[in-house]
């Protein structure tokens, strides 16, 4: 298990639709690992394939919510060959972010549910209704699977002012 680096925009690999997956197998059981040691790395609670540079229909979501301690507990979640079958016509908005636009963060709408199908890391295959953070964290991370990012979903202004303000931080880094 390794930590890989994050793809950031404006990198062209992040506007490729990804293949899906053929078998389940070690290989790509090792490809999950290395997404989730990136993920938690990285201080994410979702990460696309394509966000590594591996073209590939998978995601990995934790969201890590707060224990009764207060520390967040782990729920790894393991989605290959993602399909959303339904959608809510019902939207909420959320603060989103993400780890390859860094530390920009924007108010997108989404449906608020969706029903999912997709296999998990053992090849099972389940369909289920995803509701509130899930369900925008699993939207989120399939956009990634067509070549989208979460600021193309923003006006054009809003899109541009996203991008400058990162390139202002990449520059003071510099």
């Amino acid at each position: 298990m390794s930590v890989h680096q994050i793809v950031e925009i404006p990198d062209p690999r992040l506007r490729t639709i990804s293949t899906p997956v053929a078998v389940v197998d070690d290989d790509v059981r090792a490809l999950i690992d290395d997404m989730f040691d990136t993920m938690y790395a990285s201080r994410g609670i979702g990460l696309a394939a394509i966000q590594i540079g591996v073209a590939k229909r998978i995601l990995v979501i934790d969201l890590q919510e707060d224990g009764e301690d207060g520390k967040p507990v782990r729920d790894p979640m393991v989605f290959i060959n993602p399909e959303i079958v339904a959608a809510d016509d019902a939207t909420n908005i959320y603060n989103e972010g993400c780890l390859s636009v860094p530390d920009q963060y924007a108010e997108v709408e989404r449906p608020a549910s969706c029903r999912v199908r997709w296999l998990d890391r053992d090849g099972k295959a389940h369909d289920e209704q995803l509701e509130g953070l899930l369900a925008t964290c699993i939207q989120h991370e399939m956009d990634h699977l067509e070549g989208i990012i979460f600021i193309d979903h923003l006006s054009r202004l809003k899109r541009e002012m996203v991008l400058k303000k990162l390139a202002k931080q990449r520059k003071a880094a510099a």
